[in-house]
């Protein structure tokens, strides 16, 4: 069954009918960006290498990614990368749960009822400006040095994005399939659950994707101020002792966790919007 489409003339086609483009470009595309990231990868991997090494001359001040490496091998088989990643993966995963939860059912709120809207704008706007880095402080005296205060950290910066988000999302959703919706008896909790959120999907799984390195930062930052184990814990102590190559360990693995993650996310945000692949 095909579906019917209102093109920007106003006049309703056929899906069908719209210009696709063909698997095979997809996938040489797809061949030509994987080609150009990987250069890109392998470029600035070099740069770095002979910056440190005929540059620098100084491993206290710029550790070579080589020496990164063989570090980021040690750690590995000893156990301690493992073990600290895990836990600042435990703290990041609580704060970006609870963070998208209470983002998405502030902002639906705030969509719902304009009192609600009206009441919270200004206090979301303020604490969103405000630098996370004065709260944390303020979060472990209020949690302690355990893992809750750096989920409330991660928390604090997941939230307010994603209900910025939300918010966008379910006040871009066309009126007109609300409107069909109701016609047809639907309840306003219906409507919303069946229409408006599938359409703002995609708006919310993108501010998901800005949550996530938000969620890093916050993880370190929380970490910093005090923290037994974790990955900015290893930034805290090697930085103390100007151990680079360790502090570029844990540095380059939160990268990476940044970088898997918003790939995961983008994937899952291009299902939910499959009309982005018209061309």
């Amino acid at each position: 069954m095909t579906q019917l489409t209102q093109t920007s003339a106003g006049l309703v086609t056929d899906d069908a009918a719209l210009p696709r483009r063909p698997p095979a470009q997809r996938t040489g595309a797809l061949s030509t960006r994987s080609l150009t990231q990987l250069s890109s990868i392998v470029g600035g991997l070099a740069v770095w290498e002979l910056v440190a090494r005929f540059l620098i001359h100084n491993t206290a001040f710029l550790a070579p990614p080589s020496l990164v490496a063989i570090r980021f091998w040690q750690m590995l088989l000893d156990g301690s990368l493992v073990y600290n990643s895990w836990v600042s993966f435990e703290e990041l995963i609580g704060g970006f749960v609870l963070g998208v939860v209470a983002g998405v059912a502030i902002g639906a709120a705030m969509v719902q009822w304009k009192p609600v809207d009206h009441a919270l704008e200004v206090w979301i706007s303020a604490l969103y400006a405000a630098p996370i880095v004065a709260l944390a402080p303020i979060l472990i005296i209020w949690f302690g040095f355990g893992p809750w205060s750096k989920v409330a950290v991660v928390f604090i910066m997941v939230v307010f994005p994603m209900i910025i988000n939300t918010q966008a999302g379910l006040e871009s959703v066309d009126r007109r399939l609300l409107l069909v919706a109701r016609s047809f008896c639907g309840s306003r909790w219906k409507t919303f659950r069946t229409v408006a959120l599938p359409s703002a999907a995609p708006f919310i799984v993108s501010g998901m994707r800005q949550s996530v390195g938000r969620g890093l930062v916050g993880v370190v930052v929380g970490e910093l101020f005090g923290a037994k184990a974790g990955l900015g814990n290893i930034i805290t102590t090697a930085s103390s002792v100007f151990d680079m190559p360790t502090l570029f360990v844990a540095v380059v693995t939160l990268a990476l966790a940044g970088v898997i993650l918003t790939g995961i996310l983008r994937s899952f945000e291009l299902r939910l919007a499959a009309w982005r692949d018209v061309a």
